[in-house]
């Protein structure tokens, strides 16, 4: 399992296990994570969550080696599967903290900002590069980013696709904090128990009436996501997006 879960006074850790690949979620990934968020919600012993990566990454998105070679139907199948994880993470009544370090990219960025608190170390950054690949942002980005930034600024990042460091989401106020490297762990920790031994049902009422502030619903966004992205999945751009990563050269576009 490329997963590991502990638990300790409270608080659930849920580590990314899969360093050599920076985090990157395989298909396995997405339905270990969807599983284990929905077993921290039912889990009275767990008061609050800590989701991180093992190694020198938080989550550098989905797997591209293993993208390509499917069509709108078994495409679309494929994207409920993986929104689950997110939806469940999303709907996890207790508190989350994201302790990020190095790249959160792509559905890696999306999983930072659908938990409730962001804690970076100085080398985070997030990265919505889906461009690259021909395909428009998933895991509810743009749900997440508008959010959080408004919509001018949400489309200047996903548009770019450039590099948001640590530095600069905390002043936009996309995460909660920045702090040195080798504090990551230990200020996620000390948050996560300041949290834990706290009143958490009336944290989880508030996450709730948080999540009331908005429309549309995450939901109806990524049913929007699902339809684009089953598209996007058939045009020449998306198929040489990724033959041009896995070649390590810059792709070719054509817009279409």
């Amino acid at each position: 399992m490329s997963i590991k879960i502990t638990r300790e006074d409270g608080i659930a850790t849920i580590l990314l296990d899969r360093a050599d690949k920076l985090n990157a979620l395989s298909g396995e990934m997405y339905h270990d994570l969807a599983d284990a968020f929905a077993e921290m919600n039912t889990d009275d012993d767990v008061r609050t969550v800590v989701l991180t990566g093992a190694g020198r990454a938080f989550c550098a998105g989905g797997d591209v080696g293993s993208m390509g070679g499917y069509d709108v139907v078994s495409g679309r199948k494929r994207s409920k599967g993986h929104q689950k994880m997110i939806i469940n993470l999303h709907h996890l009544e207790k508190p989350v903290i994201a302790a990020v370090r190095g790249p959160a990219a792509g559905i890696g960025a999306s999983m930072a900002m659908a938990c409730d608190l962001i804690v970076a170390s100085e080398t985070a950054y997030l990265l919505m590069a889906f461009k690259n690949v021909g395909i428009p942002p998933d895991g509810g980005a743009i749900y997440f980013l508008t959010q959080h930034l408004g919509l001018a600024r949400a489309k200047e990042i996903v548009y770019s696709a450039r590099k948001l460091p640590a530095a600069e989401a905390r002043d936009m106020g996309l995460i909660s904090k920045v702090v040195p490297d080798d504090q990551l762990e230990s200020t996620a920790l000390a948050l996560a128990r300041d949290i834990a031994g706290s009143a958490t049902y009336a944290l989880t009422l508030a996450k709730r009436m948080f999540q009331y502030m908005y429309t549309p619903t995450l939901e109806q966004l990524l049913e929007m996501e699902v339809l684009a992205i089953s598209g996007a999945r058939m045009t020449h751009d998306h198929v040489e997006g990724v033959t041009a990563f896995k070649e390590k050269r810059k792709p070719q576009f054509k817009g279409r």
